[in-house]
């Protein structure tokens, strides 16, 4: 708050509220402790429960209207005994009390495992068991699983990782409050060969885009059993990824407000050396099967892509363009700058790959000789057009006149202190402009010290919103490798962001009114959302942004006033959908751009039960 200058008051309010509200934890948290990001101790505060929260949740499973029968998969082949003891009884330690397990052993060798199983299941009627004559691997494993289903849920869990006592607690909640519901999933973390929670992936809501990159639902997942049953269960040959594909085939015949994410780690995972858990690349026949698993839903989508193995076990996507390329107009505001408009405008006319666009240069008064004898010297290139606008300086409004004099079926607004770094950045930003559901697209930025500008905006984060991993190295794959991955985002920057012109039309373009400089591109991408379009972000894209070149900073009373003014805006227009991004989550700290945790998570974990 210090750095964003938000004044002693300010500061002075939010330590009063944070002390009545955390006492001095909360306190001592943002004095340091947070940034430890220990996750042992975010558990130890937020992620136990005790004996009273027990007791609540107890209460509550007797007040649910709708009170479903969820039955949990477990196919079974040879794990440790010690392991999948603890999977069995943290199933029967549930504190919701209306589960079903079903167990199919698929021929085990290991001699213990029968033992085991029977004797589950005669102590508990709600375990049933199957023992397979024939070894059949974990689809065919599954699906005789899913023959002792009676259910009206499915949970899938895996024979040596364990449930939480509050997961079919919060699933049983989720359905309640979601009538329409097919798909469910939820956070998880791993255990360590201690027994240490670790690593804790916080998702974010439905994403189709991040999900074509990696199975982001995984565990814990929940599906209606006559969804499951109507696409025929899971596929034989899949093995390692035989959830993926079920995922996609289920996304075929359901709608994406059917998906329903709990931000609450429901599912650990147990990390040895055999696990996926452990390194993605322990189990190469997995990536396989999943790489087959989406180019076949391509096909039965008839969606014109291709699915490429990336690195870590993610997937990339690209959309095949039609035959005759749309025009693309760039729209570059400038004043001065001669080296950098000159950079910019080089790099994309010699580096480019994508033939047909053309340059619209709006030159806001500049009064440097270079670069008004470089402007000059452009007037006869075929690609290029210098507009000339003296009014005073506002980004929104310098776009929005240029948009109308621009002849491209594609918009694409360019910062003239842009540097192109690959090639097929502007082919690989019109593949996805061209999706009929997609709206912004925007591209991976680095510095030129190449550290990350941009990658991705997430609302919120810093007061009104801000850069995901940001500084970033070149090479790093940030958040569950999010750095890496093309996925949907509540906004782009508009630094570099490619637009159909219609779109733009259609929701009113910037808002040159109350958003002249700041915060536009963010007003616009929201606008866009809200139109019902997705706004993505692609890593593919790539170009050196070198930053507040030529405008400088926030540094003077009279940009700090006006940029205060247009936070208020922000803040005012789009109120609590600032604190609420589908593309983070409630978990994670918006002090930061690293993924931080949230100290205290935005959701109540376990008040108001």
């Amino acid at each position: 708050m210090l750095k964003r200058g938000d004044g002693i008051i300010a500061i002075s309010n939010k330590i009063w509220t944070i002390l009545m509200v955390e006492g001095w934890f909360g306190i001592k948290c943002r004095l340091g402790m947070i940034y430890c990001n220990d996750y042992t101790k975010w558990v130890l505060r937020y992620d136990t429960v005790t004996d009273g929260i027990r007791s609540l949740m107890t209460l509550k499973c007797n007040e649910f209207t709708q009170k479903p029968l969820i039955s949990v998969l477990i196919p079974v082949y040879n794990p440790k005994p010690e392991w999948l003891a603890d999977a069995i009884d943290s199933v029967c330690a549930q504190i919701y009390p209306h589960w079903q397990l079903c167990i199919a052993d698929d021929a085990s060798t290991d001699s213990s495992i029968r033992p085991i199983l029977e004797r589950y299941a005669k102590q508990d009627s709600r375990i049933r068991v199957i023992f397979r004559e024939r070894n059949g691997h974990i689809s065919a494993a599954s699906n005789s699983a899913l023959e002792l289903v009676t259910g009206d849920w499915v949970a899938l869990l895996d024979h040596d990782d364990v449930l939480p006592e509050h997961a079919l607690f919060w699933v049983a909640d989720a359905i309640n409050k979601n009538t329409a519901a097919s798909l469910i999933y939820s956070d998880e973390d791993k255990l360590d060969i201690k027994g240490k929670r670790i690593e804790p992936y916080f998702k974010c809501d439905w994403n189709l885009d991040l999900f074509y990159s990696h199975n982001m639902i995984s565990h814990l997942g929940v599906y209606r059993s006559d969804l499951l049953r109507k696409i025929g269960g899971f596929r034989i040959g899949f093995e390692g990824s035989q959830d993926y594909d079920l995922v996609l085939r289920c996304l075929e015949i359901i709608a994406p407000n059917q998906i329903i994410h709990i931000p609450r780690v429901l599912y650990h995972w147990r990390a040895h050396d055999q696990s996926m858990a452990h390194i993605s690349d322990s189990k190469p026949y997995a990536i396989d099967a999943g790489y087959r698993a989406l180019s076949e839903h391509f096909q039965r989508q008839k969606i014109n892509a291709t699915a490429e193995v990336s690195d870590f076990g993610r997937y990339r996507v690209k959309y095949n363009m039609p035959d005759i390329l749309p025009l693309v107009s760039l729209i570059i505001p400038s004043r001065n700058g001669f080296q950098l408009i000159r950079q910019c405008i080089d790099s994309i006319l010699n580096k480019t790959l994508y033939d047909n666009f053309e340059i619209l240069v709006v030159d806001n008064g500049s009064d440097d000789l270079d670069t008004l004898e470089y402007f000059k010297s452009l007037g006869g290139h075929p690609k290029v057009r210098v507009i000339r606008d003296d009014g005073p300086f506002n980004f929104s409004a310098l776009n929005n006149a240029a948009v109308k004099k621009a002849n491209g079926e594609i918009i694409g607004f360019v910062n003239n202190d842009i540097e192109v770094i690959s090639p097929d950045w502007l082919s690989e930003m019109v593949s996805h402009a061209l999706r009929p559901s997609i709206g912004a697209v925007g591209a991976r930025l680095w510095y030129p010290n190449d550290t990350l500008q941009h990658g991705g905006v997430v609302l919120g984060l810093g007061g009104v919103a801000g850069h995901l991993h940001k500084k970033l190295p070149r090479g790093g794959n940030g958040y569950f490798s999010r750095a890496c991955a093309t996925q949907s985002l509540s906004a782009v920057t508009a630094a570099c962001l490619v637009i159909k012109k219609s779109i733009y039309e259609e929701v009113g373009g910037l808002n040159e009114t109350h958003l002249k400089i700041a915060f536009n591109d963010i007003d616009f991408c929201l606008r866009v959302r809200a139109a019902g379009y997705r706004n993505i972000w692609t890593p593919y894209a790539e170009l050196y942004h070198h930053e507040s070149a030529t405008r400088g900073l926030e540094d003077t009373p009279e940009k700090k006033a006006r940029f205060n003014k247009e936070a208020d805006y922000m803040k005012h227009q789009w109120g609590d959908d600032l604190l609420t991004d589908p593309a983070y989550n409630p978990n994670l700290t918006l002090d930061k751009d690293d993924f931080s945790l949230a100290w205290p998570p935005r959701i109540n974990y376990f008040q108001h039960i």
